[in-house]
């Protein structure tokens, strides 16, 4: 894992926005996996304000995101389908006819599952997958306890995911209790994974998912079997992070080697 940790939320989400820029300016017909909730919010913020004052091209992108809720109509303030548009579709130039969001009213859930992983595989399969950090350490809507293998299915929503989206809806009595969401397994055949994670409240799941054991209990610790992983976090994810000064040499290395070409690390280099 390539370990990134910015002063706060603001510069972690400009960093990621980069990392997600330098693909699409390199790759124009890129395949991009999308999250939602709090998370990303600054990362859209950054991409759109890019593609508005530095002509950032995102006509050819396709994208998948990684859930919906069961029940809600695209329309509904609180769906994913609408969150996408109000956040980042309606401030950029993609071709709708590119954007597959996993449709929360689906009459077969198992077929339409079945056609969702069919439509990443058509497109090549992902490029680049964002993803955010529950506090219990989970990634898309697998809960704790979900396969590592698993693929795009529905899943019941735990009472702490229920308790932490609560104030999205306005009560825990009107948050959905199923998702349709990608699978560990669906996310870990992206060609890279950004994970993003920003406030103490997540620090305690930043450690147990980048030090901890690989494990079912904390299903973003599969990231760990993953050849391509950067993690962006503030100062206050990584807080609980053991090795963190190690992680800091080691991303001053990598911006050196980016910049400089492997003569820079090379035993009599001149440093900086």
């Amino acid at each position: 894992m390539r370990i990134i940790i910015e002063p706060d939320y603001e510069a972690g989400s400009r960093r990621a926005a980069q990392l997600i820029a330098h693909l699409v300016r390199q790759k124009p017909d890129c395949v991009l996996g999308l999250a939602t909730g709090g998370t990303p919010l600054g990362v859209y913020r950054e991409l759109a304000r890019m593609h508005r004052e530095e002509g950032l091209d995102f006509s050819r992108v396709t994208t998948f995101n990684l859930d919906e809720y069961v029940g809600l109509d695209p329309t509904h303030p609180q769906s994913y389908r609408f969150f996408m548009q109000q956040h980042l579709f309606d401030h950029i130039n993609i071709d709708p006819s590119r954007i597959n969001i996993p449709d929360g009213r689906a009459l077969d859930f198992e077929r339409f599952c079945r056609s969702y992983e069919e439509r990443i595989r058509e497109a090549g399969g992902i490029d680049l997958q964002l993803l955010g950090l529950g506090r219990d350490g989970h990634i898309a809507f697998n809960e704790p306890g979900s396969s590592l293998g698993s693929r795009t299915r529905l899943k019941m929503l735990t009472p702490e995911t229920i308790r932490d989206n609560a104030r999205f809806f306005g009560s825990e009595e009107l948050v959905p209790r199923l998702a349709v969401t990608m699978g560990v397994g669906t996310i870990l055949e992206a060609r890279r994974c950004l994970l993003l994670a920003f406030g103490e409240a997540k620090a305690d799941a930043v450690q147990r998912t980048v030090e901890g054991p690989v494990t079912a209990q904390v299903t973003a610790s599969a990231l760990q079997l993953h050849r391509d992983v950067v993690v962006v976090l503030d100062e206050a994810a990584a807080s609980r992070l053991e090795r963190r000064e190690y992680y800091r040499q080691m991303e001053q290395a990598q911006m050196r080697l980016e910049q400089e070409g492997i003569r820079a690390l090379l035993p009599g280099s001149e440093r900086s």
